[in-house]
């Protein structure tokens, strides 16, 4: 697993509310995690993680990986499933929300950055503080 989840409470030295944890899931971690991890990770005012379900994935979910988000995307309704079924306990405090993305991209392909921006920006926007 990649180092730095740490889950971080309050505010940065600045007073500034700590970033937002945004988890990006998706099957394998080649394509669409990964994608949207790197489309969102230069934002000062979220931290962005992404990983997979299957046995595969470049990068697993892990219980840690999930206590560490504060918003969590999956890209289909399979994921939702399985992250319940394998990690329900890990779940209660992380609102987890369907893109309905299937894997029919390639990592970084225009029509799946064009996706992403317009279902995940509006959570972005309702997650954080009027004041942030």
């Amino acid at each position: 697993m990649r180092q730095g989840l740490a889950k971080r409470e309050g505010s940065t030295a600045t007073g500034r509310p700590s970033p937002l944890h945004v988890l990006f899931i998706c099957s394998r971690n080649r394509k669409r995690s990964p994608t949207a991890e790197a489309l969102f990770g230069g934002r000062s005012d979220l931290e962005v993680w992404s990983a997979g379900l299957a046995p595969d994935a470049e990068e697993l979910v892990t219980p840690e990986t999930l206590e560490w988000a504060d918003l969590v995307f999956v890209m289909e309704g399979i994921h939702s499933r399985r992250l319940q079924l394998q990690f329900r306990r890990y779940l209660r405090d992380v609102k987890v929300i369907c893109l309905n993305i299937p894997d029919t991209f390639e990592f970084m392909a225009p029509r799946l950055i064009e996706l992403l921006e317009g279902r995940v920006t509006p959570h972005l926007r309702s997650a954080r503080p009027a004041n942030y």
